[in-house]
């Protein structure tokens, strides 16, 4: 069954699990955001920092918020992603370096799902 197209479809969602964790590491650094990271290995991991101490980038695509935190990829990521929809999850591990996730025995992952036949909408790139 496929879908109809809709301007409201969320490019990034969070399991049930991640916004727990989200809302732990919030307690802690109220003010954050995510990033896609683009590395050849952590392609997966969501990296978490302290908005003042992050720079989103001009060409960074604002994809939604999960859990009311704002969700950022590269647009070169973006491109080669555009037909997916991201689901941030939880998992046992370490988060990358620079991550808030790093040292709590967990980290985010991305994990994601293709649109099916006309179901996504484009996203213009655009900042914040």
């Amino acid at each position: 069954m496929t879908n109809s197209p809709t301007p409201d479809q969320p490019r990034v969602i969070a399991t049930d699990a991640a916004l727990a964790f989200l809302a732990e590491i919030r307690e802690d650094h109220p003010d954050i955001l995510f990033h896609q990271s683009g590395g050849c290995c952590d392609g997966s991991t969501p990296m978490c920092y302290p908005a003042s101490e992050y720079r989103v980038g001009e060409t960074d695509v604002k994809l939604g918020e999960i859990g009311g935190v704002p969700f950022y990829i590269s647009g070169s990521q973006y491109a080669v992603w555009a037909h997916t929809q991201l689901i941030i999850d939880v998992v046992p591990g370490r988060g990358g370096m620079f991550s808030l996730d790093n040292g709590r025995e967990r980290r985010f992952l991305t994990r994601s799902r293709l649109f099916d036949g006309g179901e996504a909408c484009p996203l213009p790139l655009a900042r914040g």
